[in-house]
């Protein structure tokens, strides 16, 4: 099992995106407003490709720490892929499709911890 908590995890993933070129980066802290977990991390993938590329990078990259999702969620083609890996869950969208759910507004009273643009 890894030694990181969840808010170096948290920073971790967005480190991993911000190097992977995805946009739009943002860090929610949700301790205050929900029971199921404590962070979540939202980006912008440009292309199909790129989604697929971040989330295979994410799983593979955490997996050599030692850090397994407990369960992914979505496709590349679907514009919407999460990650969750317990404490923190990860939401990769298309801009499309991050502009249509609207997560930031969604989860507006949350703590913004880091948002890289």
């Amino acid at each position: 099992m890894s030694s990181l908590n969840a808010q170096e995890l948290a920073h971790d993933i967005v480190d991993l995106l911000d190097e992977k070129q995805a946009q739009d980066i943002l860090l929610l802290d949700i301790r205050e407003l929900a029971p199921f977990a404590d962070y979540f991390v939202i980006a912008t993938a440009t292309s199909e490709r790129q989604s697929k590329s971040l989330v295979e990078m994410l799983v593979e990259t955490l997996r050599e720490q030692r850090i397994k999702p407990l369960f992914i969620e979505g496709e590349s083609h679907s514009g919407w892929q999460l990650l969750d890996y317990g404490e923190v869950i990860v939401h990769i969208f298309s801009p499309e499709l991050r502009d249509y759910y609207r997560l930031e507004e969604l989860w507006q009273d949350a703590r913004v911890v880091v948002r890289l643009q």
